[in-house]
């Protein structure tokens, strides 16, 4: 089973005996708290026997934000309430139409200021190796 309908969700395969949670903050801007409850509310709708791959963010490591913070609570939720669990930390994706991506963003703005910072970006085949390999171990023990 899939939860989400962006970009993320649009390459893993629909199954039954894993559920990939990818509906979450498409902004990392975003201000809206009904926007982080939404996500939070339809995780706690899910079944908790089920296997969840959650994808979360590698901002979570170095971000003091609301969206991150937002993405440390959702991963604790997800510790805490689901049997089986892996957790996959992302970087920012390269592909798909959201306007609010990195990569999305800096196509729309060529000129765009460029500041000293890190950022990680991640690839579609990034994802499709990370979907193949919980193909692979559907019923082994939780990880992240």
């Amino acid at each position: 089973m899939i939860i989400g309908n962006g970009d993320i969700a649009g390459v893993l395969p629909d199954r039954n005996d894993l559920l990939f949670f990818a509906a979450g903050i498409s902004n990392s801007q975003e201000t809206r708290e009904s926007e982080y409850e939404r996500e939070r509310h339809v995780l706690l709708e899910q079944d908790k026997k089920k296997h969840i791959v959650y994808f979360s963010s590698l901002a979570t490591f170095s971000g003091d934000t609301r969206y991150t913070k937002h993405k440390k609570i959702m991963e604790l939720l997800v510790k805490t309430y689901f049997e089986n669990y892996t957790i996959i930390r992302l970087g920012n994706i390269t592909w798909g139409k959201n306007p609010n991506t990195l990569i999305n963003y800096l196509k729309a703005h060529p000129d765009a200021e460029i500041k000293d910072e890190y950022r990680y970006v991640c690839d579609k085949e990034e994802i499709l190796h990370c979907r193949d390999e919980c193909a692979r171990s559907p019923n082994e023990s939780s990880r992240d």
